[in-house]
């Protein structure tokens, strides 16, 4: 065929495929949390915690469909872990600022981010290797844990409202934190003994 060929474009299903789009939203969802729970108010805390379930809904939602689908991406498998890391993050720093983590608790929260940015870290030296470090069972129970724990926080005082001699829904995400940042600090080192022969190598 003669004549000037037509530049090939971009495959949109690449980019705009639904498990890329369950990322983008998560990501999106991060600011519309965090800025209801600065707002305060009870309503504000209920629909805060509405999004982050819808959100965190979409962590198993993204990766299951596209495996299911085969539409793994280069940018979906660099996007998703981003946005669970900045969810959590985000939302930890702002209960913290809320003042419902206080005290030695905000030691939980500091673990798990700690552990969050040092295996990131770990994990993109053994990438340049070629290594990979497998999730293990133990750190997706941690993800659940955690995950729901965050849940009880973000309802906190709209929570405990509704029982009002004790302040149950605080008490419990506080107590699943903890067990979320033990299972943190148990993973972490597994991923370091797992990771460190290679960068001793």
């Amino acid at each position: 065929m003669t004549g000037l060929e037509t530049p090939k474009m971009a495959p949109y299903s690449k980019v705009w495929n639904l498990p890329n789009m369950l990322t983008y939203g998560r990501i999106v969802a991060v600011p519309v949390v965090a800025g209801l729970l600065l707002w305060s108010g009870s309503t504000a805390r209920w629909i805060a915690l509405g999004i982050y379930v819808v959100a965190a809904i979409t962590d198993f939602l993204d990766g299951y469909l596209a495996r299911k689908w085969q539409q793994q991406s280069s940018l979906g498998r660099m996007l998703d872990p981003i946005a669970d890391k900045v969810l959590v993050a985000v939302v930890l720093l702002v209960l913290c600022a809320d003042d419902i983590l206080r005290g030695g608790h905000i030691w939980a929260a500091i673990i798990i981010l700690s552990r969050e940015v040092l295996v990131s870290g770990l994990r993109e030296y053994l990438g340049e290797l070629q290594v990979s470090v497998p999730v293990t069972q133990i750190a997706k129970w941690k993800t659940t844990v955690q995950l729901v724990a965050i849940g009880f926080l973000i309802a906190g005082p709209a929570g405990d409202a509704l029982f009002p001699s004790l302040p149950v829904v605080t008490t419990v995400g506080i107590a699943m934190l903890w067990v979320a940042a033990g299972l943190t600090l148990y993973t972490g080192y597994d991923y370091f003994r797992a990771g460190i022969r290679h960068v001793v190598d």
